[in-house]
């Protein structure tokens, strides 16, 4: 019974992520539409982020703050993703006390 459930679950959760594969590339989509489509996996993203960002350090969360500001300068100066990870790292090291 519960490989049934499992199954099915698996099914459920998998339709909704393979279906919009196929489907759009059929679809005239206006330019409103492609671009809101393409900010989906940076809302994603900061939705994933920025909680953890606040609960980095308990008690303390402008050290979270700074780590974040870190990574956001050092991506806003095109640096590669693991020195912006990196940076925002060692900046909460830094101000935590090691």
């Amino acid at each position: 019974m519960i490989l049934w459930a499992i199954a099915g679950m698996s099914i459920v959760t998998l339709l909704p992520r393979i279906v919009p594969v196929f489907i759009m590339d059929r679809l005239n989509l206006p330019n409103w539409g492609r671009r809101w489509l393409a900010a989906i996996p940076y809302a994603a993203l900061g939705a994933l982020i920025v909680p953890g960002i606040f609960t980095v350090i308990e008690g303390k969360p402008w050290i979270g703050l700074a780590g974040g500001a870190a990574a956001v300068v050092t991506a806003w100066l095109r640096a590669p993703i693991m020195v912006s990870v990196l940076i925002a790292i060692i900046t909460v090291l830094l101000l935590n006390g090691i």
